[in-house]
């Protein structure tokens, strides 16, 4: 199912423009192992990426994000709209192991959310599964 909301300034606003918890709204962090690959990072909202569970998890000892412009050239899309659906490479995926149910992940634009369910789009992914990710700091 697919929700269309208007701009949002923050997770919390577009998980309750979707009527979810933040926990259940996913977020798409495209990260760069080297020049040429790159890995789409499935993050629930209230958790960060745990950079040294996903540098050991992807044997690596350096992992960055790449740029804004760098980042629409190889997924296509801007940033705060990266998806792994539709994305005009097909990079490997790491899904946390905390995403689980129905949960939303953004649609490749502004304001758009795709309802599924997390086993069905990890396995339609062949993505990875693993704890990649850390409790959000509470601000």
């Amino acid at each position: 199912m697919a929700t269309k909301h208007g701009r949002v300034n923050s997770l919390e606003e577009a998980a309750a423009a979707r009527g979810i918890e933040p926990a259940k709204l996913i977020k798409t962090i495209v990260v760069r192992l080297s020049d040429d690959d790159y890995r789409f990072i499935l993050v629930p909202g209230d958790r960060e990426i745990a950079w040294p569970k996903l540098r050991t998890l992807l044997g690596v000892n350096r992992i960055s994000m790449p740029d804004a412009n760098t980042a629409l050239e190889v997924t296509g899309y801007v940033r705060g709209t990266i998806t792994p659906l539709g994305s005009t490479q097909l990079w490997p995926v790491v899904a946390d192991r905390r995403l689980t149910g129905t949960i939303s992940i953004g649609g490749g634009d502004h304001g758009v959310g795709l309802t599924v369910d997390a086993e069905a789009l990890i396995k339609a992914l062949n993505a990875t599964v693993a704890d990649v990710t850390d409790r959000t700091p509470a601000s």
